[in-house]
C-alpha cells in the first residue's frame, strides 16, 4: 500500500487516539451523570479540577447525593474540602444523617470536625443511638480498709457543639474511675458499698464529668461489684515486717559492736601479757646485775627463791581443792 492509501488510516488512528485522551481526561460520563441527577455542572469545571490535581468522582458523586437528599452545598465547598484533605463523601453522609435526625449541623462545623481527626458521621449517629463505654474493674479502698472493685457501663451521647477540642472517651473513663474510687474511699464501710451500688453511680454522675468532653454523659451503671483484698491487713503485716527487720538491723548493729568491742578488750588484754612477759624476761637481767653490782647478796636471792616456790605450791594446791569440789559436785 502507497503512502496516499495508509493517509486515511492513520488520520482515523489519530483521532481516535485523540478521541480517547479526551475522554480519559474529561469525565463526560461523570458530567452526563451528573446532568441526569439534576446537578447543574460545567464541563469546564471538571476539566479545572483536573488541573488541580482534584479527582472529579471524589466531589461530584457526593454532590449528586446531597442534592437528591436536598441538602444544600456547592461544588466550592466539596472541593476546597478535599484539597484541605478531608474526607468529602463522609461530611456529605453526616451532613444528610443530621437533616434526617433534625440535628443542626452547618457544613462549616461539619468540614472542621473531619479536618479534626473526628468522625463526624459516627458523632452525628450517636446523637441519635447513644453509646454505651464500659470500663474495667476499678479498685477503691473502703475506710475499713477493704478494697472493693467496681466496674461501670457509661450510656454517653456526642455533644456536636464540643466535638472540636473536646475531649475523648480515655477521658470519661479515667474521670468515671477517679469518682468510683472517691464514692468508695469516702465510705466508712465496704458493706455500705455493696449494699448500695448506686451509691456510687449517684455520686459520680452529680460532679458533672463530662465538662468539656465531647460527649454528654446520660447515666452511669454499676455493672459489677466485688471484694479484692484486705489492703489494711496487708499494710498492717507489711509494716510489723518492717519494724521486725529495722528491729533485727538495731540488733545486729549492737552485736557487732559488742564483738568489736571484744575484740579491742582482748587487744588489749594480749598487749598487757605481752608486756607482763618482756617485763618477766628482763626480772633475770635485773637479778643478775644486782648480785654483780653488789646491791642483792646471795641470801636475799635465797629468800626470792623461797618466796617464788612457796607461792607455787600455794597455787598448786589451790588448783588441786578446786578439782575435788568440781568432782565432789
Amino acid at each position: 500500500m502507497t503512502l496516499q492509501e495508509l493517509m486515511p488510516i492513520i488520520i482515523i488512528g489519530v483521532i481516535i487516539i485523540v478521541i480517547a485522551v479526551l475522554f480519559t481526561f474529561i469525565p463526560v460520563m461523570l458530567w452526563i451523570s451528573a446532568l441526569a441527577a439534576g446537578v447543574k455542572i460545567n464541563i469546564f469545571t471538571l476539566v479545572g479540577m483536573r488541573l488541580r490535581r482534584v479527582i472529579p468522582s471524589r466531589v461530584i458523586n457526593p454532590l449528586i447525593k446531597a442534592h437528591k437528599a436536598g441538602v444544600n452545598v456547592n461544588t466550592n465547598q466539596l472541593e476546597s474540602h478535599y484539597l484541605a484533605g478531608g474526607n468529602v463523601d463522609r461530611v456529605v453522609n453526616a451532613l444528610i444523617a443530621a437533616q434526617r435526625a433534625n440535628i443542626e449541623l452547618s457544613f462549616e462545623r461539619c468540614a472542621a470536625i473531619d479536618l479534626a481527626g473526628r468522625d463526624v458521621l459516627e458523632a452525628v449517629q450517636m446523637s441519635v443511638n447513644p453509646k454505651v463505654i464500659e470500663t474495667p474493674f476499678i479498685a477503691g479502698v473502703a475506710m475499713d480498709g477493704i478494697e472493693v472493685k467496681a466496674k461501670a457501663r457509661i450510656t454517653v451521647r456526642a455533644n456536636i457543639d464540643r466535638l472540636v477540642g473536646g475531649a475523648g472517651e480515655d477521658t470519661v473513663i479515667a474521670r468515671v474511675g477517679e469518682g468510683i474510687v472517691s464514692t468508695i474511699g469516702s465510705s466508712e464501710n465496704h458493706n455500705k458499698v455493696l449494699e448500695n451500688p448506686d451509691r456510687i453511680s449517684q455520686n459520680v454522675l452529680g460532679k458533672g464529668l463530662d465538662a468539656g468532653t465531647a460527649f454528654e454523659i446520660l447515666s452511669i451503671d454499676i455493672a459489677d461489684i466485688d471484694i479484692g483484698k484486705n489492703i489494711g491487713a496487708i499494710l498492717q503485716t507489711d509494716q510489723a515486717e518492717a519494724d521486725k527487720n529495722i528491729a533485727q538491723a538495731k540488733a545486729e548493729e549492737r552485736r557487732a559492736m559488742a564483738i568489736a568491742q571484744e575484740q579491742e578488750m582482748r587487744a588489749r588484754v594480749q598487749e598487757m601479757q605481752a608486756k607482763v612477759v618482756e617485763a618477766e624476761a628482763q626480772v633475770p637481767q635485773a637479778l643478775a646485775e644486782a648480785l654483780r653490782s653488789g646491791k642483792m647478796g646471795v641470801m636475799d636471792y635465797m629468800n626470792y627463791q623461797n618466796i617464788n616456790a612457796d607461792t607455787d605450791m600455794r597455787n598448786t594446791l589451790g588448783k588441786m581443792s578446786d578439782e575435788e569440789g568440781e568432782e565432789d559436785s
